[in-house]
């Protein structure tokens, strides 16, 4: 296939070069001017764009992907699909796949779950929204950058799936180091702790493979001094698009809310930015209960 890849960041670049590397002709435009492996560099975003069967997005908000989707929809030839893979509000995304469709195109929503390791290694799971033939005509270049694609409906549906997940993954997460800080304080040992939860009804992924706890559990980014494998900062973008999207949708989201201000707190009053989420943990074990 002829593809197209504007945003070539940390997650862009990886997943352009499997494609590549896989043997596409892969074309790729960064504002930053970043590259990836085995891609043909270009100027503009609409060069990259224009005569390819398939263009994929990944940037890093609504906006840009509104300002892009602009430049590149005009430039793509009717037939061809449009993949946006960032993670952007609900709206965004099905403003965007009605001016595709406007235009002749596929369009299909799809954030990613699985971060940079998964970029890397081909291993992300792609939560798509949009038409069954724009699913289809996607499905084949999903089977290279991840190992699972669900098809999760129609235009922002993907967005949806992707939000209400990092939902659950944030509060879990506070819960789980809320857990060990308590632990701690109760004289219990970590070890211990992990065993027994870990194969008891307090089971989770942020417990059981994604452990916030140094030393215990498999290797995570907590065995690195909390070198981010999805940073606290990217977290706070999700659990805002959720609360956004859960006050657009008149939903009650207590826990949600409240793991958006603990985050909030965390990157932009503390010392969570560049920290992997997780560094919840030594955030709590510093912390007393408030009087």
């Amino acid at each position: 296939m002829q593809i197209g890849f504007i945003g070539l960041g940390n997650m862009g670049a990886p997943m352009a070069a499997n494609l590549a590397k896989a043997g596409h002709n892969v074309t790729g435009f960064d504002v930053a001017g970043t590259t990836a492996e085995g891609v043909t560099q270009v100027a503009t975003a609409a060069e990259a764009a224009a005569g390819q069967d398939i263009v994929i997005t990944m940037l890093p908000n609504g906006d840009i992907l509104r300002s892009v989707a602009d430049t590149v929809i005009p430039a793509m030839t009717a037939g061809a699909t449009l993949i946006d893979c960032s993670t952007v509000d609900v709206e965004s995304a099905r403003a965007v796949a009605a001016q595709a469709d406007a235009a002749g195109l596929g369009c299909v929503d799809a954030p990613v779950s699985g971060g940079i390791g998964g970029a890397a290694g081909g291993t992300l799971t792609f939560m798509a929204g949009g038409s069954a033939a724009a699913f289809e005509a996607a499905k084949p270049l999903f089977d290279i950058m991840g190992q699972k694609a669900v098809h999760c409906g129609d235009a922002g549906a993907g967005q949806a799936a992707k939000i209400c997940n990092n939902m659950i993954l944030g509060v879990t997460m506070i819960a789980t180091c809320e857990a060990f800080a308590l632990a701690d304080k109760l004289g219990l040992d970590r070890q211990k702790m992990f065993d027994v939860v870990s194969t008891s009804s307090g089971y989770s992924w942020t417990m059981n493979a994604y452990c916030p706890a140094p030393g215990v559990g498999p290797t995570s980014p907590a065995d690195n001094g909390y070198t981010p494998g999805f940073a606290a900062e990217l977290m706070l973008k999700d659990l805002g698009l959720s609360q956004q999207a859960a006050e657009a949708a008149d939903a009650d989201t207590p826990m949600g809310q409240a793991a958006l201000a603990l985050y909030r707190q965390f990157v932009e009053d503390e010392d969570g930015r560049g920290k992997d989420f997780s560094a919840m943990l030594p955030r709590f074990e510093t912390r007393r209960r408030p009087s």
